[in-house]
């Protein structure tokens, strides 16, 4: 019998600071809001570029130097400029459009920082927390508790995020509550923003009430100067161990290709639910139901890591994956939601195998710059997936006047894409790893 997971403080703190940093108020208009800010889709694409860049940039690095210099830095370092990043754009004033893209410039390479410093430095220090107490086979079920409650932040975040966004619905309620006034998009836009920034200043109070554990292994650590060229040298060698490591290999790439085109996808949603004729009222409750999917889909996924093969649960996403994504191209009205939600679920089967195999296989002195390097797969993926889709559709509206009505036709036109993307790629690591890892 297991003392409750809870009572190990960096636990709680590691699930709290998870929560607070991802169930952000603007995701379910996070499209819209940038476009209401007055920014072009082709401005948005770029600034999604840049964001993924940035974290590919940084994310190694940030995971050497929190094995090196301590992972709750890090986590410190990564709230404290989730308070800026929001901040800025929270209250920034009414200005011109190339300004407005600057700030938001800014804030997708400060966001990035944030994102990178994270990832890695948080995993590693709840897994050496849980290690430290003798419950490392706990792990799993960390997991599993940590998705439940991401998932009650999201469907909050999501359910309000939409509806405070809505001008409408803000006007009639402070109607109700004796204020005459009447509020605009301009004024509530802002409302999800200004909630996002409360959590961060939660986020990072969080942070500073962590407590460092160190690896068991200090070997790694004795007679050698914590500066930036050994980050570099542990940054290289955790690389070079990925890549002799066929097993931790395959689990990478699998991921970058789940991850990449569903994550875009995810991306994309607001305008797919336009062209199902979902109205935008209702784009937090659906937000709010693929939130509700984390509090099934872990347990099941804990169930299939700790009980079956890899391979199992690689082809189990697999099959649902490819079924959400060619279903999605059929664009039905209203009935279009299903594939989409079934798409969506993958990302909680991919995110939990990818997190569980990783620290099973990983050791504790370099387990945050291993991460970190998932981290940088993933966005590197995202990333580059972006940049061609952004080309693409450069290349289909090439010659046409630029009207939403074409911004629809060739949305619908290019999604096949993804589909097609994904099952190339997914087979040819199959063909590839079935050879190469024929007993896993």
């Amino acid at each position: 019998m297991h003392k409750s997971l809870f009572k190990i403080p960096n636990i709680r703190l590691f699930i709290i600071f998870k929560v607070l940093f991802n169930s952000r108020f603007y995701y379910p208009v996070f499209t819209i809001l940038f476009l209401d800010f007055g920014l072009t889709i082709a401005q948005f694409s770029i600034l999604n570029a840049v964001w993924a860049g940035t974290i590919v940039l940084s994310e190694v690095p940030s995971g050497a130097l929190a094995d090196i210099f301590g992972r709750k830095k890090l986590l410190v370092f990564s709230s404290s400029v989730m308070m800026v990043e929001v901040g800025i754009i929270s209250f920034m004033p009414g200005m011109n459009s190339f300004i407005v893209f600057m700030v938001f410039l800014v804030n997708r390479v400060l966001s990035g920082l944030a994102e990178a410093a994270a990832s890695g430095a948080d995993e590693a220090l709840a897994y050496d927390s849980l290690k430290a107490d003798g419950q490392e086979e706990q792990w799993g079920k960390v997991l599993e508790i940590l998705a439940k409650y991401q998932s009650i932040g999201f469907i909050i975040a999501m359910s309000a995020g939409a509806a405070i966004y809505d001008p409408v619905l803000m006007t009639r309620i402070v109607k109700f509550f004796g204020a005459d006034m009447e509020l605009n998009q301009e004024i509530t836009m802002r409302f999800p923003l200004y909630l996002t920034f409360i959590l961060a200043i939660f986020a990072f109070l969080t942070t500073i009430q962590m407590q460092e554990v160190k690896p068991e292994d200090k070997s790694s650590r004795q007679g050698q100067n914590t500066d930036i060229k050994q980050a570099f040298r542990l940054t290289f060698k955790a690389g070079a161990w990925i890549l002799k490591t066929p097993f931790v290999l395959s689990v990478f790439l699998f991921g970058m290709v789940f991850d990449g085109v569903v994550r875009m996808i995810v991306t994309l949603s607001s305008q797919y639910y336009r062209m199902i004729d979902i109205p935008e009222s209702l784009f937090g409750i659906i937000g709010s139901l693929v939130a509700m999917l984390g509090l099934v889909i872990p347990k099941i996924a804990r169930s299939m890591a700790e009980n079956r093969k890899p391979s199992h649960g690689l082809f189990v996403t697999a099959i649902l994956t490819i079924t959400g994504l060619f279903s999605m191209n059929f664009f039905w009205p209203y009935a279009g939601l299903i594939p989409a939600l079934i798409t969506f679920s993958t990302m909680y089967f991919t995110g939990f195998f990818v997190s569980f195999y990783i620290n099973k296989e990983t050791s504790s002195k370099q387990r945050a710059t291993v991460l970190s390097f998932k981290g940088l797969a993933y966005n590197l993926s995202y990333g580059i997936l972006g940049i061609l889709y952004a080309l693409l559709l450069k290349a289909e509206k090439q010659g046409h006047a630029v009207s939403n009505a074409l911004e629809n036709k060739v949305f619908i036109d290019t999604f096949i894409w993804f589909p097609g993307l994904f099952t190339l790629l997914f087979f040819i690591l199959v063909i590839v790893y079935w050879i190469w890892l024929k007993d896993r």
